[in-house]
């Protein structure tokens, strides 16, 4: 790939943002360091001195930035009356998870007693019914501080990073409305997805496809999850890009099926892909994903061509810019390093099977398994002390059946306000997708020896993995060199950034 004015750009502003989880500076001397750079910019006659100049003035402007947001982030006015009681108005902002004594999720006070105030909390409610995503609650509640260090885990800090600086535990509550506006819109998508896409379904099949869909694996049992994360199947319960522009896709396609032009079917696509990221949550991986769907879109009605590194450095920077504590966040740390990774690595996994008997749509499969599973295990070793051995293989079975209960579930929801009864009956057949997902899960999860939890372990396969992928690359180029080829990342591919990854398997 080769660096573009406009690539530096954005990388600039997401390693400005970045750098003020580092250390905060004050607005003033580098708005003055900023201008000051600006002006060698306009002044220089060097071309690529004035690039530099330009880069280092948008760092210094994007750090100062990030240094407000954290101080914002950071202030609290409810923390000031934690240990009181007051009855308060909160909406819910996601779906409740159960927990041993309570269920819990993230709130928004509207009013304290008689504050009016617009802060995140961490709600907590006891066990029983649970409110829904989107309701607007009366309750009486007491403020508290959050817990501190134990097992591993920092609650404050956690918490913290997402701007949350109390724990609300509420009591007796009732609904009195919902939130309005474009976040009303995407609970009634997320309500239509729950109810309409597991219509006549029941028990574990039911929930495996709402956290396929929906991305709620709240709801699934903590066994099968277990296997989930232990197999390195996990992001099939999680939104991640595939599924995003499988609904963008989907969306797009529709509208041509029905006679449309091309036109038509783009806006469908960014409206679809919307709606969704609304539905679902705005997760770091949800926005990366809809921010590289709605730019492709867009690119293509301004008959320009899409540039996926752009894409990837954009979703970077809005995370970083609204919330540099982002950089911190594991599924922010997943979901970029398994993109970048299948960019750079699926094409060389790809090229590496030709004149095997593999498929190309079966190389694809295991080309992107093998980038995700290999820029991913840093991350859930650092993050969960854990590396999944048979990710690829696991990957390369449930995948396809994961693209397929998706893609059902979907259209099922669509039948499911004309024709109930057909609805229903997609829906059992969708269930023995679920199904299959779920025994692949718990077979992968089965074998010895299947994830990695001891240190001495994990460092023998990092070095191992280092030494394969050196062999690797050398040989590589020693192939290229005897057919005469320019050394890998040379050629006119690479200036392209390679063979583009499919839409489908982006995560």
């Amino acid at each position: 790939m080769t660096l573009r004015l406009p690539h530096a750009l954005v990388g600039s502003l997401s390693v400005g943002f970045a750098l003020a989880d580092v250390a905060r500076v004050s607005t003033a001397p580098t708005l003055g360091t900023a201008s000051a750079l600006a002006f060698v910019a306009l002044a220089t006659s060097d071309s690529r001195f004035r690039r530099l100049a330009i880069a280092s003035a948008v760092v210094a402007l994007a750090w100062t930035w990030g240094s407000i947001r954290l101080a914002q982030l950071d202030r609290s006015v409810l923390a000031s009356r934690i240990g009181t009681f007051e009855r308060a108005v909160v909406e819910v902002e996601e779906p409740p998870r159960p927990g041993a004594f309570e269920q819990r999720m993230k709130g928004l006070v509207l009013r304290w007693g008689t504050l009016r105030t617009h802060e995140p909390v961490w709600l907590e409610l006891p066990l029983g019914r649970s409110p829904p995503e989107g309701a607007r609650l009366e309750l009486l509640g007491e403020l508290r501080a959050p817990s501190g260090p134990s097992n591993g885990f920092d609650e404050a800090k956690w918490l913290r990073r997402q701007g949350i600086h109390v724990v609300l535990r509420g009591q007796a509550w009732r609904v009195v409305g919902r939130r309005r506006g474009i976040s009303g819109v995407g609970d009634g998508v997320g309500r239509w997805l729950a109810g309409d896409t597991t219509r006549g379904l029941s028990g574990a099949r039911r929930d495996v496809i709402e956290a396929i869909v929906l991305g709620r694996a709240s709801g699934v049992d903590e066994k099968l999850l277990a296997d989930f994360r232990s197999t390195g199947l996990y992001h099939c319960l999680a939104v991640d890009g595939l599924k995003v522009a499988a609904v963008g896709g989907g969306a797009a396609a529709v509208v041509l099926l029905l006679g449309f032009g091309s036109y038509l079917a783009q806006i469908a696509a960014l409206l679809a892909i919307g709606a969704y990221a609304l539905a679902v949550g705005l997760h770091p991986s949800v926005v990366r994903a809809a921010l590289a769907g709605g730019i492709g879109s867009l690119a293509w009605l301004a008959g320009r061509e899409r540039d996926r590194w752009q894409a990837l450095l954009v979703g970077a920077a809005v995370l970083l810019g609204r919330n540099p504590y982002v950089l911190f966040d594991a599924g922010f740390q997943l979901s970029f390093a398994a993109v970048a990774s299948i960019f750079v690595v699926t094409p060389r996994v790809v090229r590496a099977l030709e004149g095997y008997p593999v498929s190309r749509g079966l190389a694809q499969l295991i080309g992107v398994s093998t980038a995700c599973g290999l820029a991913t295990a840093p991350v859930t070793w650092f993050q969960f002390h854990q590396i999944s051995l048979v990710t690829v293989p696991a990957n390369v079975v449930a995948v396809p059946i994961v693209v397929e209960v998706l893609g059902l579930a979907l259209l099922t929801a669509v039948v499911a306000p004309i024709a109930p009864s057909v609805a229903a009956a997609m829906a059992q057949l969708n269930g023995w997708g679920a199904w299959f997902v779920a025994v692949c899960a718990r077979g992968f999860g089965s074998v010895p020896g299947a994830q990695i939890t001891s240190p001495r372990a994990a460092a023998l396969l990092g070095l191992g993995v280092v030494g394969a992928a050196a062999y690797a690359w050398q040989r590589g180029e020693r192939a290229r060199a005897e057919a005469g080829l320019p050394p890998d990342g040379n050629g006119p591919a690479e200036d392209r950034g390679g063979p583009a990854a499919p839409a489908r398997a982006d995560r």
